[in-house]
């Protein structure tokens, strides 16, 4: 009966620590499984994302149609990813989280990167461009040299860039094919390199939830693929990750992190998404299992070799959060505590009741690994708690030189840029 008692108080925690998540998580559908999506009202009457005290938020751009994805180039401009889903469910849950005075929608995708340029250097860019146009459903982002890379839903492009360029004209070359999100969930396909830049990690999500079509059909889904940097040689670098979105180096250590969205309807506390070190050759459970060896009662399929060597994740982050967007802080504007740490945008749940996520979380890091639970950092997305009304969903996450960081926010066509108060322009 203790255990019983103990069982419950976990499943009406929202988010259990990382001690706890080792030790115990609830049982599959111990609660029901909830479709349950929120309505997105937008920001009005000067309304914007609260950060703890000592940081100013304010606007850095609107007005762009889903801006999903953020990269930094070294001269400081900004390079913004819009596009969307084209898959029937996801369909279907844009339909329902967009409200009727959202200018854009998650059915319809973009399919272009935008330039952000501040001349100036006054914390607001002056200059808007198409930098590349006519991709599909573009998100992942990558500068190599004179290389520019682009994770499209279905291959990984490479296009010659000038530096300070504002647009790239030049035809591109398809240097690997990639599963084709378009037909199947998890369209994202994001890059990272490795040191020397000889490397590239490309972070591709199932096509399913818990591989109920046939794994036949998930062939280089759910993993971190690698190839060289002219596309040849690729390979699965990693395993069994649902649907890796995020990725970063950890500043002190190098070591490749993931931002990981788990599966779907086993109950509104399960089950937890999570950023996790990347271990090469490693195999982190999905569909088989999930956090480690905790095995899914819905897949029919059994790999008992697997599952005994399904590495149970660095940190959790609560369920069904959608957990993307992830960057390490590696500068100095910040106070020492958010130093090398670890920040994580949540989209927000559609699959809980009551919702879940919808804000940005940091994870303190030490000497290259967790240091505490994340804590909450950027907050009053949710308009009325307990409700379903939200003002907008965080996505991506990129550090600026000077040491701000933005945060796009798709459905509500912005971004936001996070100052501490002494490094405000």
């Amino acid at each position: 009966m203790r255990m019983y008692n103990f069982i419950f108080l976990l499943l009406i925690v929202p988010q259990l620590s990382i001690a706890q998540l080792k030790d115990s998580l609830p049982p599959p559908h111990a609660t029901k499984s909830h479709m349950n999506f929120s309505h997105v009202t937008g920001w009005k009457n000067g309304k914007k994302p609260m950060a703890p005290e000592g940081f100013v938020v304010e606007l850095y751009y609107e007005g762009l149609q889903n801006p999903r994805w953020m990269y930094v180039l070294p001269n400081g401009d900004v390079l913004v990813a819009e596009a969307n889903s084209h898959h029937s469910f996801f369909e279907k849950i844009g339909a329902a989280i967009v409200g009727a005075n959202q200018s854009n929608s998650m059915k319809k995708s973009a399919d272009r990167i935008t330039l952000l340029r501040d001349e100036d250097h006054d914390g607001k860019p002056e200059i808007k461009t198409t930098f590349l146009s006519g991709l599909n459903q573009p998100f992942g982002m990558l500068l190599i040299n004179n290389h520019f890379y682009v994770g499209n839903t279905n291959a990984v492009m490479r296009y010659t860039y000038e530096i300070n360029a504002t647009g790239i004209t030049s035809q591109g070359e398809k240097i690997t094919d990639l599963p084709d999100g378009k037909i199947n969930r998890h369209w994202t396909r994001n890059l990272i390199a490795n040191k020397n830049n000889t490397k590239i990690y490309i972070a591709v999500g199932s096509g399913t939830d818990h591989g109920e079509k046939g794994l036949e059909h998930e062939k280089l889904r759910g993993n971190i693929l690698e190839i060289n940097s002219d596309g040849s040689d690729l390979r699965v670098y990693a395993s069994g990750l649902r649907n890796p979105v995020g990725m970063g180096r950890a500043p002190e250590t190098g070591t490749l992190w993931a931002a990981v969205n788990e599966r779907d309807e086993l109950g509104d506390n399960l089950v937890p998404d999570y950023i996790t070190s990347i271990k090469e050759n490693g195999f982190y459970g999905w569909p088989y299992s999930y956090y480690g060896q905790h095995p899914d009662p819905r897949v029919d399929q059994t790999a008992p070799d697997l599952v005994q060597r399904a590495i149970v994740p660095d940190v959790s982050l609560g369920a069904h959060t959608a957990s993307l967007g992830l960057a390490f802080y590696d500068k100095t504007a910040f106070p020492e505590k958010y130093r090398n740490g670890a920040f994580v945008a949540q989209h927000g749940s559609w699959n809980r009741k009551p919702i879940a996520g919808y804000k940005v979380v940091f994870v303190p890091f030490k000497n290259g690994k967790p240091s505490g639970d994340p804590e909450d950092f950027l907050t009053g997305f949710i308009e009325n708690p307990g409700g379903k009304k939200v003002h907008g969903r965080p996505v991506g996450i990129v550090v600026l030189p000077d040491g701000s960081m933005l945060i796009a926010d798709d459905t509500s066509n912005k971004i936001w840029r996070v100052m501490y108060k002494t490094n405000r322009n």
